[in-house]
């Protein structure tokens, strides 16, 4: 119970609160946007209606260098955010080296939170965890591009399709189900990088104050609930 009880102390409760928040926040969208989209398509369910439909198309391809230069192509994104995320979290860790000196920049901001240097490498490791947690995302996400790269490649031809009939078009359709499914997982997890990237900000807040903190955290949410459910993007790609 002691060692509860000192873990507690070192935070004020307004802090705790926050931070609780921040998770519950973060981790309540994840399962909002998953039972939502059952009901409401959002921008990953609909682009992923997409990515199967380009899969069947892929089919009835004689040819498939396009199909492998869109994949390459997509996997630019997590490749480069991937890298980004590696000296971010050298930043950080150069900051929990020098922690004294960082926390008397932060107490030069104006209206940033006066608190202790422990406090202080609390908010950095928040800020670490939640980039080494997007760096494992993408690096997946690129991992899992490279395995939709060798379904395409191993894709059935074209005209062996063609001469199966009906056996060729189940065929086609099973192929689109599990490429497409595979290149959707994809982008799924590379969506759930960015997600960090953007409650990262809202972590930033803390360094201001818990209340800041609470804020940005809701602001988050929000911003990523109009970009995936209600942006107008999400209505040009339905129709």
């Amino acid at each position: 119970m002691e060692p509860a009880i000192k873990v507690l102390a070192l935070l004020p409760w307004t802090d705790w609160v926050a931070l609780l928040f921040f998770f519950a926040g973060w981790g309540g969208y994840v399962v909002f946007a998953k039972r939502r989209s059952t009901a409401q398509p959002s921008v990953l369910d609909t682009t992923n209606r997409i990515r199967r439909q380009w899969m069947l198309q892929s089919t009835y391809r004689e040819v498939r260098v396009i199909d492998g230069i869109v994949i390459q192509s997509l996997s630019t994104s997590p490749s480069f955010f991937a890298s980004t995320t590696i000296l971010i979290i050298g930043g950080l860790l150069a900051v929990l080296g020098t922690t004294e000196k960082a926390s008397e920049l932060v107490r030069e901001i104006p209206f940033a939170a006066r608190t202790s240097v422990l406090v202080f490498d609390l908010k950095v490791v928040l800020l670490l965890g939640i980039f080494v947690y997007a760096f494992f995302r993408f690096t997946w996400s690129m991992r899992q591009y490279t395995f939709g790269a060798l379904l395409v490649a191993a894709a059935p031809e074209r005209d062996k399709l063609n001469a199966m009939g009906a056996a060729g078009e189940a065929q086609r359709e099973a192929f689109a189900e599990r490429a497409g499914r595979v290149v959707a997982m994809a982008a799924e997890t590379f969506n759930d990088g960015l997600r960090g990237y953007y409650f990262a900000f809202a972590a930033i807040g803390w360094f201001f104050s818990p209340l800041v903190f609470a804020i940005a955290t809701a602001g988050v949410v929000w911003i990523l609930y109009q970009r995936e459910f209600r942006s107008e993007v999400l209505e040009a790609l339905r129709e």
